[in-house]
């Protein structure tokens, strides 16, 4: 075996993940769109699916089909509002071009700084790519370069796909490259270059290690992915980096044998999302509940209901934490706290309501519980 062979490894068994795929494998030729590796790229996201998995897209390649639509040449320096109109005309294509590889339904997801970095747009954010995965639709989902401004860029499409990786409480993420994987030196320049096949945590020297910028075509390199796949790990998210122009690498990793490198997650996605709960701040005032809603909540682990809810107090809005309490006799008790899905105002007129009736006295609705139990934590 030749030392920059990397020897194939099982994968955890896994149930949603996250794909991200660049501009240098959708446009391969360096002009429009091409099916020369996204075919097989596709053909792994169809076998997940056939197997009941579900996977999110990250997807690069509008500017470039936007070029390729245009007849322009790959070049730095053009103008913002020039790349934003690239970007939406070759939108429409990517989308569409990735329809017709995974012939069955795709959602078209765009999304900006502020959509992340918001917390109410964040979760609505998370409850569209949720509904979409339920109705077992594909979402490809981009960086909305038509309005996004470089100040307030999210930066390159693998740091995207490990913000949405944790965003949907993916398993794994699949970072497509156009080399085996990770290396101790450039693989291009030393030939005696070895591969690094397991990654416990990502250190300054392996990062040194991943030199620089990737492809004219696209933006990142795998100092970039690997920056994504620490983000990841710190989200307690698993990262797969893999040669994309393989077809059988891509037909190996649809039956979960891996020839590449993976970099283990630092916490389990279960203790990220309880050390968040314990520490966030909490929003003045909180939630009232009953005596029968906080036995659910102790005794069987449910979700809290409107039902339950005495009162809200402050001006909490949706997307906060907040304190759920019981008043007693001897007081008030802390009973748990969670991230609301409804404003201190919404929840004052739904109280003591049924979940179906949310939609009616409201107008619209989020969904029947006021905190779901996945962002609920005893206390």
């Amino acid at each position: 075996m030749a030392p920059h062979d990397f020897t194939e490894q099982m994968l955890p068994p896994w149930r949603r993940a996250v794909l991200k795929v660049g501009s240098s494998l959708l446009a391969a030729n360096g002009g429009g769109l091409s099916t020369e590796y996204a075919g097989a790229i596709a053909g792994f996201v169809v076998a997940a699916h056939r197997m009941g998995r579900e996977v999110v897209v990250v997807s690069s390649g509008a500017v470039a089909a936007g070029r390729a639509i245009m007849r322009e040449q790959p070049h730095d320096g053009a103008e913002m509002a020039e790349r934003q109109a690239l970007a939406a005309l070759g939108q429409a294509r990517l989308i569409g071009f990735w329809q017709a590889l995974l012939d069955r339904q795709v959602a078209q997801v765009l999304l900006t700084h502020d959509d992340l970095r918001n917390r109410r747009r964040y979760l609505n954010a998370r409850a569209t790519l949720s509904a979409l995965l339920r109705h077992r639709a594909v979402p490809v989902v981009n960086e909305n370069d038509t309005v996004s401004v470089d100040e307030l860029k999210l930066g390159d499409n693998d740091n995207l796909a490990a913000i949405v990786a944790a965003l949907v409480d993916a398993d794994v993420l699949f970072i497509a490259t156009d080399i085996d994987g990770l290396y101790d030196s450039d693989p291009r320049r030393n030939p005696e270059a070895r591969p690094v096949e397991m990654v416990s945590q990502l250190t300054p020297a392996l990062l040194a290690a991943a030199g620089g910028s990737g492809s004219a075509v696209g933006t990142g390199g795998m100092r970039t992915k690997l920056e994504a796949a620490q983000r990841a790990a710190a989200a307690g998210v698993a990262t797969v980096l893999f040669n994309g122009t393989r077809a059988d690498v891509l037909q190996a990793l649809a039956r979960d044998r891996l020839r590449g490198t993976r970099v283990h997650a630092l916490r389990t996605r279960v203790a990220v999302r309880k050390h968040w709960l314990q520490n966030a701040p909490a929003e003045p005032g909180g939630i009232f509940i009953d005596a029968g809603a906080a036995n659910a909540l102790v005794e069987k682990g449910a979700s809290l209901l409107p039902g339950g809810v005495v009162a809200a107090e402050g001006d909490f809005r949706r997307g906060d934490m907040v304190e759920v309490m019981l008043r007693e006799d001897a007081g008030i008790r802390r009973v748990a706290r969670g991230v609301s899905q409804y404003s201190a105002a919404d929840i004052r007129r739904i109280a003591r309501r049924h979940s179906r009736e949310i939609e009616g006295i409201l107008g619209y609705s989020y969904g029947g519980t006021v905190i779901h139990r996945d962002d609920l934590m005893l206390v």
